[in-house]
């Protein structure tokens, strides 16, 4: 007899061992058809994801799996991935398939082909897989010798798949999973049929090198995504072409702010315009500095490679620091700024009566990305921080956090993100410090989270490698979500790097150091501020406030005069004097998204009135310059 508890709590029992779709059957035919994999604890060592198919032997609980759970969403694309591969071998039979993993939204699947894949290859490829979804070929699960497996891919000449059976260890099993005619190493599980891949797209062509490594051959990758309706992909793709017209990149040129070129890989030059997005972005984020209580500082750009091996950044790092060498001396140029924050605090004896001592700095710092990686303003090598770090006692760890949690949600809220998911970071498995000092650093991170009455995920394995961290993710205009601020707890690199304080006793401590950024990095912030606003900058933000344009040469005069005007105020303005029609003017500072088009002729110069249009073609009337004035400063003053 085994007896199955349902997630209600309710029992099923029957007379010996029963699969998942049996369990799913006796509920009703419906849940049958909908059920995809199957959710089983055993004695209480699971849950373990299995296929329908999997034979439940003993008493056990058991959650039927379907497209509505987040586990059936990802087996959907997962088994859509193996469908892609199906479809490219039966359309390419040379092609050698590798791996094809479940990523953000879909999928992706990399192959190995003597000619580059086409677009058109990709309207193919996407017909065979609805062809081959439509003939509901049941998915087996088939186990294997190790030996045998690798024997079977090299004979149909599958190198690729052979080498990973291979590498991988004696004592592991080796599943695989037969669709048709097509057959491929995975651990599983997989929906019961292709039938119930109905809703996916291909995405795009890609290049990936075997294994990560720009010494081996040149993959193809092909992405790809996959919804349990129609109505999540339309959804999704709207967001896609969404998120295109919002790229800061393209942006970036349109609106004349920055650029990038290959003599500074994962460097920016920013333009005039861009450059005052930027002072205003640093102009505020100093005043968050002084109006709660940090000192802004400034350390050097390079350190002597001794102080890099002492924190454990040269240990842990080396690969992303950027080196140079003087005088037989060799130099790491800064990652990040936490060790010069250091040795500004123990550049003097602190008392525990000046504790929390909180350090800011807009701190430069550049890494040795791989070039793959880098992504516009996204993913650079050089970069500017909002970085600070506060040096305090045990005792005040909670409050510091609690009130930076809060500090960090005002600052996203004058932003325009209100949204903010919370995660908590745990030990990764190559780090610094005793488990005690994890145990203690973690537990002050989740606490104050619970205080400030925040909901957050714990994601282990995940924090630095000195200390765990609270990670701050935005969610934009378009649904994505952004990974921002963090708060690091480090017990490790203060002791390392000998900061101290005295405390109440006279005695020597250790003080904690927190490491906090609200923005992250200023390029990546601003580059996600460009595209949550699709290029129409908040007025507090916007390179320009307004331009004033002149109709006619009569009135050009005046027109000068009111940007001037507008200027000596405070306000960024200029003129358009050009002799152009005044309808191609509008167009032009439109498609440039100012926040206001101010218009004058004659009768505007005669009344000393101004003609304003907000952003979007919003037509405001005539107005006295003193009533436009108090409204843009209405706009700055509150960052509408």
């Amino acid at each position: 007899m085994v007896q199955i508890t349902l997630p209600d709590g309710s029992q099923r029992e029957f007379s010996g061992p029963v699969s998942v779709s049996e369990v799913a059957q006796s509920i009703g035919s419906g849940l049958a058809k909908a059920a995809l994999a199957g959710r089983v604890t055993v004695n209480g060592a699971g849950p373990r994801l299995v296929d329908t198919s999997f034979v439940i032997e003993s008493n056990a609980r058991l959650d039927i799996v379907t497209a509505k759970d987040p586990d059936g969403l990802d087996l959907l694309r997962h088994s859509t991935a193996h469908l892609l591969a199906y479809a490219v071998k039966s359309l390419f039979p040379d092609a050698q398939v590798t791996i094809g993993p479940v990523i953000d939204n879909g999928f992706y699947y990399d192959f190995s082909y003597k000619r580059p894949f086409t677009p058109e290859d990709l309207e193919l490829i996407e017909k065979k897989m609805v062809e081959l979804a439509r003939k509901n070929e049941t998915v087996v699960r088939e186990e294997w010798k190790r030996g045998d497996a690798v024997e079977f891919f090299r004979g149909i000449g599958e190198h690729y798949k052979a080498e990973i059976i291979a590498s991988i260890p004696a004592e592991e099993g080796i599943t695989l999973y037969r669709e048709g005619d097509f057959i491929d190493l995975c651990r599983g599980p997989h929906v019961p049929s292709t039938g119930h891949l109905k809703v996916f797209k291909l995405m795009s062509l890609a290049g990936a090198y075997w294994r990560g490594d720009s010494n081996n051959e040149m993959l193809q990758r092909i992405y790809g995504t996959a919804w349990a309706t129609k109505e999540e992909q339309a959804a999704y793709l709207n967001m896609i072409e969404e998120a295109e017209k919002r790229d800061h990149r393209r942006l970036g040129r349109e609106l004349d702010l920055f650029h990038m070129q290959e003599e500074a890989p994962g460097l920016i030059f920013w333009h005039p315009k861009g450059w005052t997005v930027w002072q205003q972005v640093e102009q505020y984020m100093r005043a968050v500095y002084r109006d709660n209580g940090y000192q802004e500082i400034k350390a050097p750009q390079i350190l002597d490679l001794s102080l890099w091996k002492k924190t454990g950044h040269w240990d842990n790092y080396a690969e992303n620091i950027f080196t140079t060498e003087s005088e037989n001396r060799v130099y790491g140029l800064k990652p990040m700024n936490c060790p010069g924050h250091v040795q500004i605090f123990n550049s003097g004896l602190h008392s525990y009566r000046e504790l929390p001592i909180r350090y800011g700095e807009f701190g430069q710092c550049h890494r040795n990305e791989p070039s793959g990686s880098l992504h516009g303003m996204m993913r650079v090598r050089g970069f500017t921080q909002d970085d600070g770090h506060i040096f305090c006692t045990e005792d005040q760890l909670q409050d510091e956090c609690a009130a930076f949690t809060a500090l960090l949600q005002k600052v996203y809220a004058d932003f325009g993100f209100t949204e903010i998911l919370y995660k908590v970071a745990t030990r990764p498995e190559k780090r610094i410090g005793s488990d005690d000092v994890w145990d203690k650093a973690e537990e002050a991170l989740m606490e104050s989270l619970r205080r400030t009455g925040c909901e957050y995920e714990v994601s282990p394995g995940e924090g630095a490698f000195y200390g765990p961290k609270i990670e701050y993710t935005l969610k934009d205009a378009i649904g994505r979500h952004w990974q921002c601020g963090t708060i690091q707890v480090d017990f490790s690199m203060p002791a390392r790097l000998g900061a101290e304080y005295v405390d109440a006793q006279d005695q020597r401590r250790t003080p904690v150091m927190l490491h906090r950024a609200i923005l992250g990095s200023f390029e990546r912030f601003i580059g996600m501020l460009i595209e949550n606003h699709a290029g129409a900058l908040p007025a507090w933000l916007a390179p320009h406030h307004a331009v004033v344009c002149c109709i006619s040469e009569p009135s050009a005069e005046y027109a000068e005069r009111v940007a001037l005007s507008l200027k000596k105020q405070g306000f960024r303005a200029f003129a358009d004097l050009r002799g152009e029609k005044i309808t191609r003017k509008i167009r032009e500072h439109s498609m440039q998204k100012l926040p206001y088009i101010l218009v004058v002729g004659e009768k505007e110069r005669e009344n000393g009135t101004v003609a304003v249009r907000a952003r979007g073609g919003v037509d405001l009337g005539v107005m006295p310059l003193e009533q436009f004035t108090e409204r843009l400063q209405q706009d700055i003053s509150t960052r509408a």
